[in-house]
């Protein structure tokens, strides 16, 4: 019997994020407004593109770990982690724990019958807004529910945690998604960037005064020309990086915040690995 799906998971039913359990509707769920007629409201929801699956309770049968986040309106959205079974005919939630307020997972995997995740969080010096320690943390699932077996401190946010692996570009700005045939790459190596920008090699300098803080100089990239509606998606990608600010985790993805012309815009990246996971499973 398969994991629950991101599909089913998107419409399931939680407890332990609020007082009273919330069904999700497409991947998200709304309360009603604290004052009436008012705009401010509980939200809820999914992070559908990082679901981990394997082997909970020992049964042999694998389970499905989600991540979602809540917001009460204020400036903080709290995170979760939930673990999800399938039963013969629906999906239930076997338990859910708070993660943290604007934690960042790195990445995530499913080991030994545990949960573990690489996250930023808030270290004792750092403001709730801008979080710089580097933690792995574990849980396991019990009959008392998700319980956390580990948390170490692994050191601070650097530079370096951007390296080791090529990032590929799936959103220019907020629901803006490339075709599948551009592809755009971001690759951070000994203080230099560089990579495709869908028709050219690019390359520039890295300057990172602060941890999740970078931005570009001395940018550079070849010459060729390529039929128009790529060399728009190079235009605005190379004009979006230029004005990098600076960076931050979501849910394995890498999100790179850029001042442009338009206001704020957010690149977000994918690591080679998971983007040509998710490709396969496209296809």
């Amino acid at each position: 019997m398969a994991a629950p799906s991101a599909l089913e998971l998107s419409s399931a039913t939680y407890s332990g994020i609020l007082n009273e359990p919330i069904t999700l509707t497409d991947g998200r769920w709304e309360g009603e407004p604290y004052v009436e007629g008012g705009a401010s409201r509980p939200t809820a929801g999914l992070i559908d593109q990082f679901i981990l699956t394997g082997d909970l309770d020992g049964d042999g049968l694998d389970e499905a770990v989600a991540l979602l986040w809540e917001s009460s309106g204020g400036s903080g959205t709290r995170l979760f982690l939930a673990a999800m079974a399938r039963g013969d005919d629906s999906v239930t939630n076997l338990s859910t724990t708070l993660i943290g307020d604007r934690v960042q997972v790195r990445s995530g995997a499913i080991d030994g019958g545990k949960v573990n995740l690489d996250v930023i969080r808030a270290g004792p010096e750092d403001a709730a807004c801008c979080p710089t320690e580097k933690a792995r943390v574990s849980w396991a699932l019990s009959e008392d529910g998700l319980t956390q077996m580990d948390d170490e401190s692994t050191g601070t946010l650097s530079l370096a945690d951007l390296g080791g692996q090529e990032w590929v570009l799936v959103e220019l700005g907020r629901d803006q998604y490339l075709p599948k045939d551009v592809e755009i790459t971001l690759l951070v190596q000994d203080e230099r960037v560089s990579g495709s920008s869908g028709c050219n090699k690019y390359f520039a300098g890295v300057m990172a005064p602060k941890a999740g803080e970078f931005a570009f100089n001395g940018m550079g990239a070849t010459r060729m020309a390529c039929p128009e509606p790529l060399m728009d998606f190079e235009r605005r990608y190379l004009s979006a990086l230029a004005g990098a600010r600076g960076y931050r985790f979501l849910a394995g993805h890498l999100a790179v915040n850029c001042e442009t012309e338009d206001g704020l815009t957010v690149l977000l990246f994918s690591p080679r690995d998971l983007f040509e996971g998710v490709s396969a499973d496209t296809d």
